[in-house]
């Protein structure tokens, strides 16, 4: 990270992703080319404001960076502070989830024959700049946690919807359903329009 932020690249990642959802809905085709423009965003760390960037000491949190007009897709930033996770939860749309900051730790799972959750293999490790995927069609349920236990990571995680309002639910080991709505940490967006103090960027 570096004290100056850049906003910009926030800015033309958002319209990259929306002329991307004009020209190719399809979900295979978004979370594709989707992957290379999130790729391309968290490859840098000079561009999230640091008010967007604060781990709570009780649980992660989900900031709202953007919002489509049509809820097409959102952007958020999850926080994690040190050893926090999720409990295993869905997620009922497309989703793409890049590493900003630190590291993190996704156990997939899938309803087996007799209703209770199964771990898909191991757990797999995102470091920052990779970018994974989810879906209903291709794997929706994970628990997701922080790999450090002595620092905050950050992932920025691009949704096929308004995630902060889209029904969802968490999931016991059994695979009984809770339903629940995740809302957002912020009552404010970062103000990607102003871009008077911007430097030029490659």
């Amino acid at each position: 990270m570096t004290d100056t932020v850049n906003l910009g690249r926030l800015h033309d990642f958002i319209g990259a992703f929306a002329q991307l959802l004009c020209e190719a809905p399809e979900e295979a085709r978004v979370l594709e080319e989707g992957a290379r423009l999130l790729g391309e965003l968290v490859r840098h760390d000079d561009w999230l404001p640091e008010e967007y960037a604060e781990p709570d000491p009780q649980r992660y949190r989900q900031f709202l960076l953007h919002a489509d007009s049509q809820q097409r897709f959102s952007v958020v930033s999850f926080v994690w502070g040190p050893g926090q996770s999720t409990p295993i939860h869905d997620h009922r749309v497309w989703g793409l989830i890049g590493m900003l900051r630190g590291a993190e730790h996704a156990q997939g799972y899938t309803l087996g024959a007799g209703g209770a959750l199964q771990a898909l293999g191991a757990p797999t490790l995102l470091a920052p700049g990779q970018v994974e995927a989810v879906s209903p069609r291709i794997g929706d349920i994970h628990r997701v946690s922080n790999a450090f236990a002595d620092r905050v990571s950050i992932s920025i995680h691009v949704y096929g919807a308004n995630i902060g309002a889209v029904h969802r639910a968490v999931y016991e080991v059994d695979g009984r359903e809770k339903p629940f709505i995740s809302g957002y940490s912020n009552a404010h967006l970062p103000n990607i329009w102003d871009l008077s103090k911007e430097p030029h960027h490659p």
